[in-house]
């Protein structure tokens, strides 16, 4: 008789452990450490997250603005300088695509006004960084904008 109560007790705390197993959720890595690109463009690993972070605070005199367009059909997406009152002292603009499916896209935007660079982004939603360099050394994150798929309306 205790041999048949000591085994039910081992049965049921077996399928309490399955059960429990079963129903558990996997949540996927929040963000990884970035890797950085050189070069014009370039993809990697997943390294990044689908999760937007608060741009930098730019001063005044330092002011650009670069904008990100929606995605088209084939899930690309445009990224032009508009140029601004810091332009002058803009070394570099880089651009970072997180995509959906776990790759990362960088690309170097060219610093005169109107320049521009297509990414290849996802039919879902991708995540679009923008990091401004200046001449004083500094670096000013100015988009960090999530960019979804385009429906038929």
């Amino acid at each position: 008789m205790q041999y048949r109560v000591t085994i039910s007790i081992i049965i049921l705390i077996c399928a309490a452990l399955v059960i429990a197993g079963c129903t558990g959720t996997q949540n996927a890595p929040s963000s990884l450490a970035a890797g950085s690109g050189a070069g014009s463009s370039g993809s990697s690993a997943y390294t990044g997250s689908l999760v937007v972070s608060p741009t930098d605070s730019v001063p005044d005199y330092n002011l650009v603005t670069v904008d990100v367009n929606e995605k088209d059909y084939l899930g690309n997406i445009q990224v032009i300088f508009q140029g601004g009152m810091g332009q002058i002292h803009v070394k570099r603009i880089d651009v970072t695509l997180y995509r959906s499916d776990g790759q990362v896209k960088t690309a170097t935007i060219d610093v005169k006004k109107g320049e521009w660079v297509d990414l290849e982004g996802t039919k879902q939603t991708d995540r679009v960084v923008v990091r401004v360099s200046m001449d004083n050394g500094q670096s000013y994150t100015i988009n960090d904008v999530m960019s979804p798929y385009r429906t038929r309306q």
